[in-house]
């Protein structure tokens, strides 16, 4: 098979993991519809037993997003939350996991309500000054789980900084680049030692299919993590791995896009008078802005705002007075889509910890998606108005 990571971003986008079917000569990797595979004899197989395991459409995937993040190892699985579950499953009870104060709603959840109950310990930790993390670090700690940028509140964390930090007490350093994707942020290249992304969002692109994945390069930790994948069985199917695949063909071009709408309407929304605070990490005031232009190459489509009348009612009225963004839960997909953290993705974290973290009821995130960006800001004027 060609290797194709380095290449240039777009090219890798669309041939890595990719060889025309040597059966048939399709361009396109073939769906393998199945759930086992004849052997030979017992143990003599082509590389594939059941497909729990191994399938070759989602290897294919599987190669493909590992060359997007210059890492050696990927693995994908049924959902973000089962990827981030598999790496959870790496600690023992008495572990500790420094983690941020502003973190998706469905991470929090996990990190508290499952896994918390094994006697592992959270440390929810504001990261944008990565000293505070050396104030958590002990014997026990195996682990910091950085976002960045978080979730809704585009807080910017010091990839490298994070990862001086771990390499120094031999900690393990996992970084959600869901916001970013692979065209804008590479966190191996930094010294992560994992990537996860839920590839629902901006990988899939087109809000059709659920599923995660992590990439490392260590040999090592991808066994752990394999045996992990397999034996507990969060794998995705082919139908989905192959949507995925034709959706990561055009990452680059969506991200173009994404990333030209973001700026747009993110200095539309900027002078806003409704409007009391934006969170984009574009703006030079925007916390850590010099540290996402080291480590990003754009700013991204996500976007922020925080409306000057704090009243639940009205904020529900402008999310719900949209035309084209549509008002629904997840991201990164074609479309533009409107959430309120508050009572959707980040329902799951208490009142009182959420507005710690400036996740207030009056927030609303964006999702800005690929469309004409007139009709966009119409549609902003429309609903603010």
């Amino acid at each position: 098979m060609s290797d194709f990571s380095n290449y240039k971003f777009g090219t890798t986008a669309i041939h890595a993991g990719a060889e025309p079917d040597p059966t048939t000569g399709a361009i396109m990797t073939p769906i393998f519809q199945t759930s086992t595979f004849v052997q030979e004899y017992p143990g003599k197989h082509k590389g594939y037993a059941y497909a729990r395991g191994k399938n070759p459409t989602r290897e294919a995937l599987q190669k493909n997003i590992a060359a997007l993040e210059k890492g050696k190892h990927c693995l994908c699985f049924s959902s973000g939350m089962g990827a981030i579950d598999a790496v959870m499953k790496l600690m023992r009870p008495g572990d500790e996991i420094i983690t941020g104060d502003d973190l998706y709603g469905g991470s929090y959840r996990m990190f508290t309500k499952v896994f918390a109950n094994f006697g592992i310990k959270f440390h929810f930790v504001n990261m944008t000054n990565a000293a505070n993390i050396e104030n958590y670090v002990n014997s026990n700690t195996k682990l910091i789980w950085a976002e960045t940028p978080t979730n809704p509140t585009m807080q910017i964390i010091d990839i490298e900084a994070c990862a001086n930090i771990a390499q120094k007490n031999n900690l393990l350093l996992a970084v959600d680049n869901t916001f970013a994707s692979p065209y804008l942020q590479n966190p191996l290249s930094i010294g992560a030692d994992i990537v996860m992304h839920s590839v629902t969002k901006y990988l899939g692109g087109h809000s059709d299919v659920i599923m995660g994945a992590l990439v490392v390069n260590d040999d090592k930790l991808h066994e752990q993590l394999a045996f992990i994948h397999n034996s507990c069985g969060a794998t995705p199917g082919p139908m989905d791995s192959f949507l995925v695949m034709r959706g990561i063909k055009t990452l680059h071009l969506r991200m173009e896009r994404h990333c030209f709408n973001g700026r747009k309407i993110a200095e539309y929304l900027k002078t806003h008078p409704k409007i009391e605070k934006i969170y984009w990490p574009g703006f030079t005031d925007h916390p850590n802005h010099e540290i996402a232009k080291k480590q990003m190459r754009d700013f991204g489509g996500m976007i922020s705002i925080v409306l000057k009348d704090k009243s639940i009612d009205n904020t529900f009225k402008i999310a719900s007075s949209f035309k084209v963004f549509s008002l629904a839960e997840s991201l990164g997909g074609v479309e533009s889509l409107i959430n309120h953290p508050a009572t959707m993705t980040h329902a799951s974290i208490p009142k009182e910890e959420r507005e710690k973290a400036g996740v207030v009821d009056n927030l609303l995130r964006l999702s800005v998606g690929v469309e004409d960006v007139e009709d966009l800001i119409e549609d902003l004027k429309h609903a603010l108005g």
